[in-house]
């Protein structure tokens, strides 16, 4: 029996927050106690804002609910290492997001046992990440986790969207099913109530979202697959420099030498494919055309050929040793 009120309230908790739910014999038998002690340790933590919920059946039982504030959490060794890291990764790396993965981290490295602060110390000093490209539009924490929560519980939205090109925003109402994150932005997809169709939102064109307590039915994303729906829209929208090269090589040689979404990527025989490389950033047409590593022949709008050519004349120069020249 667990006779040390503190113990074996921290243990009632941890258990509790190990499975959605426990009946009161099972945790009494985990305990070593009689069930009416487990039903006043249950009522003790209910005292301190741990909202237990009681269950009905057979049995009966208790699960640990969500409340109006966050309590604090029982993690073990593994969990809070990686929680930290987790912590850690997401401020270098989440745009948008960095000083409230900051705080959150140093409230957990507050109350780190040495041991596992020495371990996450370790970890932060002798790993590191590069990043290829400049960082992705900013996202709001808030409007992150209003739209997350909307998709969890199936509840219908409200908010202004800004299209590419326009000026002012529209106001939009949808069903919201899934956030995918690619190239540094983030994307909502969901169903338009007022259009009747799938769409896909950039969440850094999204302003004064609203949750409307209109709860739906989930839908199925075309193809069942809410990533690879995404990968196809963002893939053929429109860019504004056009840019396809027909590549002597195989398509799945190319799609690892770029990285190119999938559905940009087409193949014409065994040996040979066409990429469509078009995108609104003319450097990032040239990496990934150099990224090809092989013969290729390209269909290309003028600015981008223009580009190309001045980029292989400094390149040409620099390996010539002739140093700067000036351009015309």
């Amino acid at each position: 029996m667990t006779s040390d009120l503190p113990a074996r309230m921290l243990r009632l908790l941890s258990l509790l927050q190990t499975r959605r739910e426990w009946s009161g014999t099972e945790l009494a038998d985990r305990l070593g106690v009689t069930g009416r002690t487990v039903r006043r340790d249950i009522d003790r933590l209910r005292e301190l804002g741990y909202p237990v919920e009681g269950t009905t059946g057979h049995a009966g039982g208790y699960r640990l609910a969500s409340g109006t504030a966050m309590p604090p959490l029982l993690l073990d060794d593994d969990e809070a290492t990686a929680t930290a890291v987790a912590l850690r990764t997401a401020a270098g790396h989440l745009t948008g997001m960095e000083e409230t993965a900051l705080r959150a981290l140093a409230k957990l490295e507050q109350v780190l046992p040495a041991r596992l602060r020495t371990q996450v110390a370790a970890l932060q000093q002798t790993t590191a990440a590069i990043d290829w490209e400049s960082r992705g539009p900013r996202i709001d924490p808030g409007l992150l986790a209003t739209l997350a929560t909307a998709c969890r519980d199936h509840e219908t939205v409200t908010f202004d969207y800004i299209t590419r090109g326009a000026t002012t925003a529209a106001p939009r109402r949808v069903e919201p099913h899934h956030l995918v994150s690619s190239g540094g932005a983030w994307y909502l997809l969901a169903h338009d109530t007022g259009k009747d169709d799938w769409r896909i939102y950039r969440l850094d064109r999204i302003t004064h979202p609203a949750p409307t307590r209109h709860h739906f039915t989930p839908r199925t994303v075309p193809g069942d697959d809410p990533a690879a729906y995404v990968a196809t829209k963002i893939a053929t929208a429109p860019a504004r420099y056009r840019a396809v090269a027909t590549v002597h090589a195989p398509a799945e040689t190319v799609r690892r030498r770029t990285g190119a979404l999938p559905d940009r990527v087409k193949p014409l025989d065994e040996n040979s494919c066409t990429v469509d490389c078009s995108g609104n950033y003319l450097p990032g047409i040239a990496q990934t055309l150099a990224a090809l590593d092989a013969d290729y022949t390209l269909d290309a709008d003028p600015q981008v050929t223009a580009y190309l050519r001045r980029t292989a004349e400094r390149l040409h120069r620099s390996a010539t040793g002739q140093g700067h020249t000036s351009e015309t």
